[in-house]
């Protein structure tokens, strides 16, 4: 009998909430979903961990930046077919930062800027079930 292994990456995403309700986006420049709207994230580089990942995104495609130990774990998210290029597990973090935060679109990411949580745009990826996770923690669900 012959094991088969598929291909798993690794990732982090971050939800940045402010203190008034509103979350941090950014709209991807490229495939998949490109002109779509998603979490700052990426991958996890080679000897590196989700969390100082998840912190090193956030500063190359916001503009944000925070420590490592400020983000605080939401969970990992690994649906199968969360990711049209292959499978993907992805560890997700918060952070809250006060109103008026300044961000700045780099990296890989057209725009960055603030939604109100009440008025999200279609996002990509399963990052509308991240944000919802976060909600579900908040209220002890």
């Amino acid at each position: 009998m012959t094991e088969t292994f598929e291909t798993i990456r690794y990732t982090a995403d971050v939800v940045v909430t402010t203190t008034d309700g509103h979350v941090l986006l950014i709209e991807r420049g490229w495939d998949p979903f490109a002109g779509r709207w998603a979490l700052p994230g990426g991958h996890v580089d080679p000897g590196e961990t989700s969390r100082a990942a998840a912190a090193r995104e956030l500063a190359e495609e916001a503009g944000v930046y925070a420590a490592p130990e400020e983000l605080d774990q939401i969970g990992t998210f690994d649906r199968p077919d969360r990711d049209p290029r292959g499978r993907y597990v992805t560890v997700a973090y918060h952070l809250t930062v006060l109103p008026g935060t300044t961000v700045e679109a780099g990296d890989d990411a057209t725009r960055a800027q603030w939604w109100p949580l009440s008025g999200l745009p279609p996002l990509a990826f399963d990052h509308a079930d991240i944000i919802a996770a976060l909600a579900d923690t908040a209220t002890g669900e």
